[in-house]
């Protein structure tokens, strides 16, 4: 028996990166994973490939979760290749612009605000409503990041929305709680991806100084963290903030 045997599954903006790792991870373990991409089908449909490849199950869906109809659409979609039911959100989808704050138009806050924290706002009411209909209860889980606590210079409107999605998991904990249902966070320090050592060499090599595990995250990592939420392995955890960072954050700052 697999951790998640069983299981419907749904993970946002999954093409590619940690929500590639997400989607694999929970497919390793027996969920039926539903993998979203807002315009990257041909990446989400090689993680669809693999996960049939081993004898699982996974569907590509898209939908534009700066609207919250599709984002309940998406849900309804979800639900429905599961056969009525949806056990596990993974609320991964999200931008990273870099733009300093001073002068940052309301336009470009708004940007990051809806499709970082907005989309979690509405795929999670949509799937607590699912869990609840059908009376299995399920899992809720947004990945936020360290820079909820620690924003990067530029990192403003990214930083505030992590923040924000990390209470309002809290604050859904307590109130979709009496529905069997629970809300976490996985909060990701810097994780690999290609080229990334190319582009911010410098970057890494404060990384790796500043974590005592010595090396980058890889995207498994944070589906491990979301594989364990969404398992009875942590039926008695709600509302909590996983960091997954090496051990960065436990580094004085002064």
């Amino acid at each position: 028996m697999s951790l998640l045997d069983g299981q419907t599954a749904l993970v946002t903006g999954a093409g590619g990166g940690i929500g590639r790792g997400i989607a694999l991870r929970l497919a390793q373990e027996g969920a039926a994973v539903a993998v979203h991409c807002r315009t990257s089908v041909a990446a989400a449909g090689d993680v669809v490939d693999l996960v049939r490849g081993r004898g699982g199950r996974a569907v590509v869906l898209r939908a534009d979760l700066t609207d919250e109809d599709a984002c309940r659409n998406l849900v309804e979609e979800a639900a429905d290749w599961g056969a009525g039911r949806l056990d596990t959100l993974v609320n991964n989808a999200a931008v990273q612009p870099v733009r300093a704050l001073p002068g940052m138009p309301a336009a470009a806050w708004r940007s990051v605000v809806d499709t970082d924290l907005t989309s979690v706002f509405a795929c999670t009411q949509a799937a607590a409503e699912v869990m609840r209909r059908t009376g299995t209860g399920g899992t809720v889980t947004h990945i936020a990041s360290i820079e909820a606590r620690a924003p990067a210079p530029g990192h403003a409107h990214y930083g505030a929305a992590k923040a924000a999605v990390v209470t309002h998991a809290r604050a859904a904990a307590l109130e979709y709680g009496p529905w069997g249902i629970r809300v976490n966070t996985v909060s990701p320090g810097l994780t690999d991806r290609a080229g990334l050592t190319e582009s911010w060499p410098e970057g890494v090599r404060r990384w790796l100084a500043a974590a005592p595990a010595g090396r980058l995250g890889r995207p498994e990592d944070i589906g491990d963290a979301c594989v364990f939420l969404a398992s009875p392995l942590a039926s008695f955890i709600t509302g909590h903030d996983l960091v997954v960072d090496g051990g960065v954050s436990a580094r004085p700052s002064w």
